[in-house]
């Protein structure tokens, strides 16, 4: 039997509907980059289809192999952990279709470049009457559990303030770890830079992208002698889709090996050893498609706790974030 190929681009969801859509234009994106394969998108939670809708969508267009590409930017447990439960769950109910995981878009040049345009374009739009080493950057990322993917979000904020040419660079972070945005900015401020550009690293709008750009508006009315300046976030720049794609092509090829080098569940990570050799469980079965047409009611989910969920500069440490 001749073997179909499908790709299902798994995100994790959100309330806002204006997050939906771009989830759902990048998808057509990336499908138009993909002719010969039939592409499908999904959710965790928050929105539908959630994924075992796409992977049935899949099955009903005849597919035989379904390539599932995590719509991540970096791994931590949505990409380890949620999104893998989902799918070996289908595919032990659905044998007859082969389920290969790809990658998360990770650290990629084609990525940085995106970044580094969306960061020109803020630029361009404040006007020249800064220079560019007289800027500081902060790169805001999503925050996690999972020490390494926030340390990936300080590696692009470095490669974006040395490609660019900043001023200085400065990372923070959305939630879960610190500093969240509000301290970043603060401390962002006594560096005594005249502008600071605001980027952040997120693929689509939301609740939280929305929440950033809103503290970046309470920093100005603190600091009103700095010029802040917003950036816009990746979205569906093309090369955004180009990753996208290329990583559809790592999970055909059996090109889908995250980092396992500093991952907290294999290595004996500093601050987080009591995780290493647990059980990587999903947590989101209980919430698939809650918020989003049809859903019933939801049932609480537990992670792992934080170790540093008191410190002083994070979301629960009495630090003010939105």
């Amino acid at each position: 039997m001749t073997e179909k190929i499908g790709v299902a681009i798994c995100g994790h969801g959100s309330r806002d509907a204006e997050a939906a859509a771009e989830f759902a234009a990048l998808a057509r994106g990336v499908a138009e980059r993909l002719p010969d394969r039939p592409v499908e998108w999904g959710y965790l939670e928050f929105a539908r289809p959630v994924i075992r809708e796409s992977l049935d969508a899949l099955r009903a267009a005849g597919v035989t192999r379904a390539l599932a590409v995590p719509g991540m930017l970096f791994a931590a447990g949505h990409a380890k952990n949620d999104i893998p439960s989902v799918l070996n769950a289908w595919a032990a109910e659905h044998p007859e279709v082969r389920v290969d995981y790809g990658r998360e878009l990770g650290i990629d040049p084609k990525l940085v470049r995106a970044a580094g345009a969306r960061v020109e374009a803020a630029l361009a739009a404040a006007g020249p009457g800064i220079r560019r080493e007289d800027t500081l950057l902060v790169t805001v990322g999503r925050g996690a559990s999972d020490p390494d993917a926030n340390a990936n979000v300080a590696k692009v904020m470095r490669l974006l303030w040395e490609g660019l040419g900043m001023g200085w660079g400065e990372a923070a972070y959305s939630g879960v770890t610190f500093p969240v945005v509000g301290p970043a900015l603060d401390r962002a401020a006594r560096l005594g830079f005249p502008r600071v550009v605001v980027f952040p690293y997120f693929l689509f709008t939301g609740v939280l992208v929305k929440r950033i750009y809103a503290e970046v508006d309470r920093a100005a009315a603190r600091h009103p002698d700095i010029e802040f300046v917003k950036a816009p976030y990746l979205a569906d720049h093309p090369l955004v889709l180009d990753t996208f794609a290329e990583r559809a092509a790592g999970a055909l090829e059996g090109d889908s090996a995250m980092n396992c080098r500093l991952c907290k569940y294999r290595e004996r990570t500093l601050g987080f050893e009591d995780e290493t050799g647990l059980p990587q469980r999903g947590h989101h079965h209980h919430v698939e498609g809650v918020g989003g047409a049809g859903a019933t009611r939801a049932h609480a989910h537990a992670h792992h706790p934080y170790p540093h969920r008191a410190h002083p500069l994070g979301p629960a440490g009495g630090a003010a974030d939105g």
